[in-house]
């Protein structure tokens, strides 16, 4: 049914129906529009209150203003579906808000689906049904597997869509979700993991609504072996800001949506390009391994440039050589050296069968799991003599590793049968090896990633704050060290004499710092004093600390100071956990010091990670090369960390009111000699109820 049926070129509703024609639908359509009898032959009804009930779906091709009293009327009709084109609902204010919000609980309530408003429609290749005003051919994938497009962004749906029909890659469905305000990106990836011709999901979200029902789809497509890859503008966008942690600050939404979905097994590209590239490798090529790539080439150039950017992009290139490669060296003429990527130099245009030999040597080495050969292409005449040869390598040797077809010479006339030849055998055929390297380096990296789960002991309750709100450090402390947090010897006091006889107790030189829950960032108030070397430096202090906070804040009341033990220096490192409400726990460290907000160099950790893969990816910083011991200093304490990460994750886990948890700095030893937190802050939910 097309509400708002039109026959003037250009009107929504005409498009609709233009393209249900061309496309061969042939079910009942039912056009509404009160001013025609019929259009192009086809009759027309005056209301939607004229309808059977049950109508499959409803396409709105009308003004705002109508939408919502034509929602009603479809739901009171029993509509299975219905379509929104119209913009101007969420985007356009409170009224658009207030009446996108009653079409969603008109759908809740009659169990209408619907998709929009503000988007471009969807089509189902699989039947033919393009039910957009996107002038589209839907071809039909046969026996094939497809690719399914969700998107919010309709205008993305249609070029992505158009990119991949490029390269005759089969589509499935193409859906965009618009507003969504019943139904969302969540709800159409749920639907095609049912599916059993979509095996690939392309998807580009500006935001998840349901964040965590997609991370359940994401895991329950990697159980049924389908890929998800995700394109998610807003990378850029300024963090949440936090009241209380660095935490906070750093861990932004994206970093932090991207640490979750990939952990739930999705492929996360960087560019709508990419987004296209790898979802053409992960649809036409067997499943990329997790080994490296062999890179076949023609060119001394090309092999310096090829090792440039693969380093740059950390893609695993295998050294073989002359010694550790028999099968190769066999395949190759004495003046062409075993290496990768390889030069075969122009030896191929007067031995082509060089090119077939080549690449069966390298089928067969475990040491490679895809392959990427590096064509100069020229002319159809040079393609004429190269391309044979590869193909029937892939045809007589049938590969179980992806073997990808790059270009180095973009816009040579290459005959479309050729690719057409390439792609029937599962060959991806790129205009640039670039585009193939940066494609393998993400599917790569997710062959890689370690799913298993960890399965820790729940982590003991500890008793927050009915009150919530920044629990200050002494009283963080005293909350965490039970769980194992390692903290310097301290004790929290009162007077100067409480002071002084911790200090006896714990051995000098100590620190003091002031605090209340008001005074997260104590240093910024003087608040910290260190290097106390005996009781008349501790009572001098005692009085300077309160000094300086006073002329910081003069209505700030402190609740005491903490003194502790001045620890040994080490690395420093910055360690927290926050707890989204959207995307649940996450646990960040990296190192700090004054430049942790400059230079970033952090990781994310989901809290289900065991402890050898959090070791790993705290290998993967930046200046991972401090904890390995660099230039003759020694290894530090890595796992030690590591449980520190673990500990923090299972305490979100059990008590989601713990907003977020700050440990910075922390002081990272020697192997063996462990790591200490000096400094703790909470954010807590209060309770309700």
């Amino acid at each position: 049914m097309i509400v708002g049926a039109s026959d003037k070129p250009g009107a929504l509703g005409a498009s609709v129906l233009s393209n249900l024609a061309r496309n061969g639908f042939a079910g009942d359509i039912h056009l509404i529009n009160p001013k025609r009898a019929e259009i192009g032959g086809r009759p027309c009804l005056p209301s939607v209150d004229a309808l059977p009930e049950g109508v499959d779906a409803a396409v709105l091709a009308i003004p705002r203003a109508a939408v919502l009293n034509t929602v009603k009327a479809l739901a009171a009709r029993r509509v299975g579906a219905a379509i929104i084109f119209s913009a101007g609902f969420a985007e356009g204010g409170e009224q658009g808000l207030a009446e996108q919000r009653e079409i969603g609980r008109i759908a809740a309530q009659s169990g209408m689906i619907v998709e929009g408003p503000n988007c471009l429609g969807m089509t189902n290749f699989i039947d033919r049904v393009p039910l957009t005003f996107v002038e589209t051919d839907a071809v039909p994938l046969g026996d094939r597997k497809g690719i399914g497009i969700v998107s919010q962004s309709g205008a993305m749906a249609c070029v992505l869509g158009t990119t991949l029909a490029s390269r005759a890659l089969g589509l499935s469905f193409s859906v965009s979700t618009g507003n969504e305000a019943a139904s969302g990106v969540e709800d159409y990836v749920d639907y095609l993991l049912d599916d059993d011709a979509t095996q690939v999901i392309a998807m580009i979200v500006e935001q998840f609504r349901k964040p965590r029902r997609f991370l359940a789809a994401a895991r329950r497509a990697r159980r049924l072996g389908k890929t998800i890859v995700l394109l998610h503008p807003g990378k850029s966008s300024a963090a949440r800001e936090s009241a209380a942690t660095h935490t906070g600050a750093m861990a932004g939404d994206y970093q932090l949506m991207r640490a979750k979905v990939e952990r739930a097994g999705v492929i996360v590209a960087e560019t709508l390009e990419e987004l296209g590239d790898i979802a053409e490798i992960a649809l036409r090529c067997p499943a990329v391994p997790a080994t490296g790539v062999a890179v076949l080439g023609e060119s001394g150039a090309f092999k310096a440039l090829t090792l440039d950017l693969c380093e740059g992009l950390a893609l695993d290139l295998p050294q073989v050589d002359d010694g550790n490669a028999p099968a190769l060296r066999a395949a190759l003429p004495d003046f062409v050296g075993v290496s990768n990527p390889l030069d075969l130099t122009a030896q191929g245009l007067v031995d082509p069968p060089l090119y077939q030999r080549t690449l069966a040597a390298l089928f067969s080495d475990g040491r490679f799991g895809s392959i990427v050969a590096g064509i100069i292409q020229t002319d159809p005449v040079t393609v004429g003599i190269k391309l044979p040869p590869i193909l029937r390598a892939v045809e007589e040797e049938k590969p179980a590793k992806p073997v990808i077809l790059a270009g180095l010479d973009e816009g040579a006339p290459i005959p479309q049968d050729w690719i057409d030849r390439l792609r029937a055998l599962g060959i991806p055929y790129f205009p640039s090896t670039e585009r193939a390297f940066r494609a393998l380096k993400r599917l790569n990296a997710h062959a890689r990633r370690d799913f298993g789960a960890a399965d820790p002991a729940p982590a003991p309750a500890i008793d927050l704050p009915a009150q919530g709100g920044v629990i200050p450090e002494y009283q963080a402390k005293a909350l965490l060290a039970p769980l194992g947090i390692p903290f310097p010897r301290g004790a929290f006091c009162t007077s100067v004499e409480e002071a002084i006889a911790a200090a006896d107790r714990i051995g000098y030189p100590v620190v003091l710092k002031a605090q209340a829950a008001a005074l997260s960032h104590k240093s910024d108030a003087g608040g910290v004093l260190l290097n106390l070397a005996n009781a008349d430096a501790l009572r001098a202090a005692w009085d300077q600390l309160h000094a300086n906070v006073a002329a910081y804040d003069a209505g700030l009341r402190l609740d005491g100071a903490l003194l502790e033990g001045m620890g040994e220096r080490g690395v420093e490192l910055i360690i927290g956990a926050k707890s989204d409400p959207d995307w649940g726990p996450v646990v960040l460290a990296g190192f700090g010091g004054v430049t942790a907000e400059i230079l970033q160099d952090v990781r994310l950790f989901t809290p289900d990670l065991p402890l050898d893969a959090i070791v790993r990816e705290l290998h993967q910083l930046k200046q991972a090369a401090l904890l390995r011991g660099f230039r003759s200093a020694p290894a530090l304490d890595v796992d030690a960390v590591a449980q520190i990460i673990a500990t923090l994750g299972r305490l979100l886990l059990a008590q989601p009111a713990i907003r977020e948890i700050d440990l910075n700095p922390v002081i990272i030893y020697p192997q063996g000699q462990g790591a200490v937190a000096l400094d703790a802050l909470m954010l807590v939910a209060p309770a309700h109820g």
